[in-house]
């Protein structure tokens, strides 16, 4: 597999994953590590604190590599998916291409990752590529993805905290962190932190209304607000008398609605071009507002208002017991003594919002604040209003409720029973199954799909646009919609009269319609937009709305036109593999022409077998010779350069040749392998190579040889087979510099000696030494063989009965000594 662009042809040192996770950098100079420093280190309570800090290290240390064990098997399930390959060969390739690239394998995991997704993540990570002021260490798509990990795979925002402090947070100079979830009632609750001394937390647990703090600031302001000095700016917060220098608070929302802030604290001022990281925390934030919705904060509303009434409280507690999900409402009276609102004051554990929001959103907000349909004609507020005045209880079996989010309307049907009780009203409901869960998914499908909603009304002129839809148009919340007969106005000339033909066929024709545009935004974004609308008509056949929503196909559309520009390369790559695999295979085929029997060197038969791959693209560099020198010795040698294709074929003729011409110095074999090796390492492109080289003397009849990673032959002497012995030789190419060791091996008449490369016994479900095990037992029996070349039934023997299953090339030399 090829490598990303960013690391092609990268020469960066490889760094380990605790250098990718940010170090082991401590909480903080008012953090634990502090605390435990001040401790007397005689005392059993400092000896204590030492061992309760040191464990807490290891902890961290352990956490960091669950979240890369994490981040590198997403990058390998990316791998079996684009190679087809097993998760084991994705783990071993996404290794080998990390090596290749000089990079740490999560470095790269990291990288792939954010070309498969092209999330906000990967937008971040691409934009920073080319940045110059991004802090040293680990890349920010490391920081951002190994933070991710470890936020999915938190049970709570504590860890959450702890997560995207250590891996993000820490390599931008931040000590820091608390995650706030806000409450309907304009209250906050601390969900998570890290980084504050040990009693800090317990003080900040619940900020009541009305407190003006960092993260109450940033969820009026709806944007990340910056604080060179916390000192300076007057405002409380955690952890303000030990870090009273640089503050940012990030408004944490999905689907349109911000449901808490992060809050990130620097021991000084904030660090210069502190603007450009604001991406980078808004990311952060995205994943602390998934933590809050998957792990909504308990009731703090209890904890803060506790009644004083008894009743109440045994009301409270009544409710907590029941299966259904149940609200308890407290009437808000006007001037007239008469409820113009409830306050939801209580939801026990059982409660499900049936559009799909965490109870923490629902518990503390007004009645119809958070179902503002319940003020219709015969609607959930007028029953509870009608309970609370006459006493009477309400029951009805099918009724129907709706809610509104990001404006759209969501509505079922439930069971309910409403009823008074004392001062108070208890509404339970039984829900249809589902309901809570489809909502749920509406919101997500709408946010992950680049979805945003609208409805317009012709006769009115009102127009309603959820939060997606304002951000797709790269507009503030706070901007007037766009009206459906201006849209011409707002997209690029060419598509103007796709809209017209649009917008005929809903207002004219009053029919469904749907077209694609390319929006002209005013930042000068390019998007892709694809709207589809339907009429409202009234009981005159009048179209008097349009309602519809717009998609943001701009990835679709740019991974048409990259998959067009693919196919086309690919049909040119295909022709050019074809012709360098014909080239290289009649490359192959003219230095190793077949042989037709065996060959008489002095005292010697010598017969070889080449059996090329199966598969026409893995022509391989596998290689062979046996020639008398000008010594009178006989040079033998087998070799196997690592690849296949054209560059396997050229290194292969490169090799074999310079061996043959080193060979006539009158040099021994463990020299000649040094001499190559250089050759290998200095002369070729990246070539490596196994071999095994000897040197027949026909008058001693003594065989010195020498191996370089490579399998040694193998002698079968009185029908036994063995093989020589292991001498040492790294493979050619590795080092500029190598010692191979040199064996000596006397042969006797009758002797046959077989060298080979691993294409004749390589599996993939077995060991080499097994595999070499099977080969000699396929060697010892080929003695039993008929009539014909004794020599060459061996060989042939050999290729037929020994079990390879790699598809390789393979090259087998036989001698006989007669």
């Amino acid at each position: 597999m090829p490598l990303p662009a960013r690391w092609a042809g990268s020469g960066a040192v490889a760094k380990g994953a605790e250098e990718a996770d940010g170090g082991e950098e401590a909480d903080g100079e008012h953090g634990p590590r502090a605390a435990s420093a001040s401790t007397e280190k005689g005392s059993a309570v400092g000896r204590l604190a030492d061992t309760v800090q040191r464990l807490q290290d290891q902890l961290q240390r352990a956490q960091a590599e669950a979240d890369g064990r994490a981040l590198v098997d997403l990058a390998s399930g990316i791998l079996v998916e684009r190679l087809a390959c097993s998760p084991v060969e994705a783990v071993a390739q996404l290794d080998s291409l990390a090596a290749q690239a000089g990079v740490s394998t999560l470095e790269l995991a990291a990288d792939l990752v954010n070309q498969a997704t092209r999330d906000k993540i990967a937008d971040v990570a691409r934009d920073f590529v080319t940045e110059t002021t991004q802090p040293p260490g680990a890349s920010v798509g490391l920081r951002l993805r190994s933070a991710e990990a470890g936020a999915l795979a938190a049970g709570d925002a504590q860890a959450v905290a702890q997560s995207i402090l250590q891996h993000a947070l820490h390599p931008l100079g931040a000590v820091a962190v608390a995650i706030w979830a806000a409450h309907a009632d304009q209250s906050l609750t601390l969900a998570g932190s890290a980084g504050f001394s040990e009693e800090e937390p317990a003080r900040w647990r619940h900020v009541p209304p009305g407190v003006s703090t960092p993260a109450r600031h940033a969820l009026g302001n709806r944007a990340v607000t910056h604080y060179d000095l916390l000192g300076e700016a007057a405002l409380p917060s955690i952890g303000l008398q030990e870090l009273s220098g640089g503050r940012m608070a990030v408004p944490a929302g999905t689907g349109g609605r911000i449901i808490g802030v992060l809050e990130i604290c620097w021991p000084d001022r904030l660090p210069e071009g502190s603007q450009s990281i604001d991406r980078q925390v808004q990311v952060l934030a995205e994943l602390c507002a998934i933590a809050l919705e998957s792990h909504p904060v308990p009731d703090q509303n209890r904890t803060w208002r506790q009644p004083a009434d008894p009743r109440v409280a045994e009301l409270l507690d009544l409710t907590d017991g029941l299966h259904d999900p149940c609200l308890v409402l407290e009437p808000l009276l006007d001037v007239a003594d008469t409820p113009a609102d409830f306050l939801i004051r209580h939801v026990n554990p059982s409660f499900v919002d049936f559009a799909g929001r965490p109870r923490n959103v629902i518990a503390g907000a007004r009645l119809l604040d958070a179902y503002p349909l319940a003020a219709g004609a015969g609607g959930l507020f007028e029953k509870v209003e009608h309970v609370l005045a006459t006493g009477e209880p309400f029951r009805a079996e099918r009724m129907r409720l709706a809610a509104v989010v990001d404006t759209v309307a969501l509505t079922t049907q439930a069971h309910v029973s409403i009823s008074r009780q004392g001062t108070h009203v208890l509404v339970v409901w039984r829900l249809d199954d589902g309901a809570p869960k489809v909502a749920s998914l509406l919101q997500h499908a709408q946010r992950l799909g680049r979805i945003g909603g609208f409805e317009e009304n012709l006769v009115s002129g009102e127009i309603a646009w959820n939060d997606s839809l304002f951000e797709l148009h790269g507009m503030p919340p706070t901007a007037e919609p766009v009206p459906l007969e201006q849209l011409a106005a707002h997209v690029h000339p060419d598509d103007a009269h796709s809209i017209g033909r649009f917008l005929r066929s809903l207002l004219h024709h009053q029919r469904p319609a749907s077209t694609a545009f390319r929006l002209q935004r005013a930042d000068s974004v390019a998007r892709h937009i694809r709207v589809v609308a339907e009429p409202v008509l009234d009981e005159n056949a009048r179209v008097v709305a349009v309602r519809g929503a717009y998609q943001d196909v701009s990835a679709q559309h740019w991974t048409e036109v990259a998959l067009a520009a693919t196919r086309d390369q690919l049909a040119q790559s295909q022709e050019e593999t074809a012709e360098r695999n014909r080239l290289a295979l009649q490359l192959q085929q003219a230095i190793m022409p077949p042989s037709h029997g065996p060959v008489d060197l002095h005292n010697l038969s010598v017969a070889v077998r080449y059996r090329p791959a199966e598969k026409d693209h893995l022509v391989g560099g596998d290689w062979y010779d046996a020639v008398v020198l000008p010594s009178g010795q006989v040079l033998l040698c087998v070799g196997d350069v690592a690849g296949h294709g054209i560059e396997a074929a050229t290194g292969m003729v490169a090799l074999r040749n310079a061996l043959r011409g080193l060979a006539t110095t009158g040099a021994g074999p463990a020299q000649l392998l040094a001499w190559l090796n250089t050759v290998t390492h200095h002369l070729t492109d990246n070539v490596t190579a196994t071999a095994v080289c000897g040197l027949y003397d026909p008058l001693s009849r003594q065989l010195r040889w020498a191996r370089a990673g490579h399998l040694p032959p193998v002698l079968v002497r009185d029908g036994k087979a063995g093989a020589l012995p292991q001498l040492r030789g790294i493979l050619l190419g590795a080092t500029g510099q190598a010692q191979y060791e040199e064996g000596r091996t006397q042969l006797e008449t009758g002797d046959t000696l077989m060298m080979y490369t691993d294409g004749l016994i390589e599996r993939r479900d077995r060991s080499v030494q097994d595999s070499l095990d099977n080969l000699l037992q396929v060697a010892q029996s080929a003695r039993e063989l008929g009539r014909g070349s004794q020599l060459e039934n061996q060989l042939d023997h050999l290729l037929r009965y020994t079990n390879a299953d790699t598809d390789d090339d393979t090259c087998l030399i036989g001698v006989t000594v007669r």
